[in-house]
């Protein structure tokens, strides 16, 4: 088994023209704000043009399918962020793209469609019309706010059904989490320049890639004995997968296309309520991330919506940067670990993977402000 895999010359080139390494900042607004001993780090996925990690994984997958002779990539989106890489990547590698979002988020942030259309990627709410799954979901229920699972579904019949069309997945598989490490191999030579150890590692999960990607470089220096950090993995109380699923062999969709996966589940036919975190509503979990968590090398906590959403206005004001809903559940267990350390004194270093920013997420901080959440 090899341990380093070498990174493409063009997808090298394009990491480099969409800004990598992206910068790792101290929150010491954050920090003044909790009166915490804590030295708390983030590292700003949010500097990529789409907003997120996720263009980490879309470069390659696009490179890699039209290596092979696709011509048109198929997917699905929660909150947009990954529909919204994956246009942008078949743009700069001259593919066509299709994007199954998951219809609450659909609804709930009409501008992601905005952008992805604006690179060129086509867009359609799921459940749709377009597929045998989606008219059948439709049929049960005409008003289904969708989920990760049935976009995945859709999304995999029409690849099947067409020659020279690709399904790629935005999370879970271990091809997604290998390209993500460039986040944690970055930041850990980012923490060596600023002469820090991590004590803690906080990032939040829906099928776990920007926290494997984030955590993974370090795993192996802890398994050796050689670091003393706690990973924690953020998800939300309504879909908690590692805190309250099952582990077992699972499928990835709700239709049951994929291969069985190892892995924490909820049931590939749970549809996780209509939270404003879309890119966290899924019911599985990367089977990496998963074992990991079995074997208590990584821990996992639940947080509410109302506590993001206000840890994410607490942030907005001491550092300037508006979160995404999903990196705000890692914020909120980050300001939670600093206050115990201004509880016990400890100088411990914290470490936050901050995913994607929450410009386009407005609404659900708009019905927070009001009240409404």
């Amino acid at each position: 088994m090899e341990r380093w895999i070498k990174i493409p010359r063009e997808v090298m080139d394009v990491y480099k023209m969409i800004g990598r390494p992206t910068p790792l900042f101290r929150a010491k607004g954050l920090e003044e704000m909790l009166d915490t001993p804590a030295r708390i780090y983030y590292k700003r996925e949010d500097y990529s043009p789409t907003g997120s990690h996720k263009l980490n994984t879309a470069i390659a997958q696009a490179y890699y399918a039209r290596k092979d002779g696709a011509e048109r990539l198929t997917t699905e989106t929660g909150a947009g962020q990954w529909g919204t890489a994956l246009s942008l990547a078949c743009s700069l590698m001259d593919l066509q793209c299709k994007v199954y979002m998951v219809r609450v988020s659909f609804n709930q942030k009409p501008f992601r469609k905005t952008i992805m259309q604006l690179y060129g990627g086509e867009v359609v709410p799921s459940p749709s019309n377009h597929t045998e799954f989606g008219r059948r979901m439709l049929k049960e229920d005409p008003e289904h706010p969708g989920s990760l699972g049935i976009a995945i579904s859709e999304a995999m019949e029409e690849a099947l059904q067409e020659e020279n069309v690709y399904y790629s997945l935005g999370s879970v598989l271990n091809h997604v989490l290998l390209h993500q490490t460039v986040i944690g191999l970055e930041t850990k030579k980012q923490l060596e320049i600023a002469g820090e150890t991590p004590d803690i590692m906080i990032g939040c999960v829906g099928g776990g890639s920007n926290f494997g990607g984030a955590i993974f470089p370090f795993v192996k220096d802890k398994l050796d004995g050689k670091l003393d950090c706690e990973f924690i993995a953020a998800e939300p109380k309504s879909c908690p997968t590692l805190t309250a699923g099952e582990y077992r062999y699972d499928f990835g969709d709700t239709a049951g296309m994929t291969p069985l996966l190892k892995m924490y589940t909820l049931g590939h036919d749970f549809v996780p309520p209509s939270v404003h975190a879309g890119g966290l509503r899924y019911h599985g979990m990367s089977p990496q991330v998963a074992l990991l968590v079995r074997e208590g090398v990584i821990n996992a906590r639940a947080v509410p919506q109302h506590t993001i959403f206000e840890s994410g206005v607490k942030f907005a004001k001491a550092e300037g940067v508006v979160p995404a809903p999903e990196t705000c559940h890692a914020i909120s267990v980050a300001i939670d670990e600093a206050r115990k350390c201004r509880e016990t004194g400890e100088e411990k270093t914290i470490v936050i993977s901050f995913s994607g920013h929450g410009l386009l997420d407005l609404k659900g901080y708009g019905d927070y402000l009001e009240g409404k959440i």
